[in-house]
């Protein structure tokens, strides 16, 4: 495999590896790196449990990240995806943020939100909608 994608072959979504094969994938880092498919023990993808780290990734676990001020990038969904199914993935991203609230958080949590295509113009949505969506 490793073989393989020296020679550019990309077509996976996810790579998962065990911890004692890190060494050779490794050399891989330039290629996979800026794809986002390393494979990284902090989001799962470095274990030995591979049945359940590939379970977790077909069911539609996805990472995402926070900046320092707060802003949360998370892909919601494909353009092939219809209507019904973005919003029940928006709704379920919003659910996960709200509940990842500190208890000792004080004032409000989510102040904007904005929906964008990867390379598109934002729409923003109104939070108090969002709230009553999710509720």
């Amino acid at each position: 495999m490793i073989e393989k994608i020296t020679q550019g072959w990309l077509d996976f979504d996810k790579a998962i590896a065990t911890p004692d094969m890190m060494g050779m994938v490794s050399k891989l880092g330039k290629i996979l790196g800026p794809r986002g498919l390393m494979p990284n023990p902090k989001v799962g993808t470095v274990t030995f449990d591979l049945e359940k780290a590939i379970r977790e990734i077909k069911a539609g676990k996805v990472e995402f990240k926070v900046e320092k001020a707060g802003v949360v990038h998370i892909p919601v969904g494909k353009v092939s995806f219809g209507f019904d199914k973005l919003l029940e993935n928006i709704r379920s991203v919003l659910e996960v943020i709200i509940r990842a609230k500190p208890p000792t958080s004080k004032g409000v949590y989510l102040r904007s939100i904005g929906l964008s295509s990867t390379m598109g113009p934002g729409i923003k949505i109104d939070p108090v909608d969002i709230r009553n969506l999710v509720k």
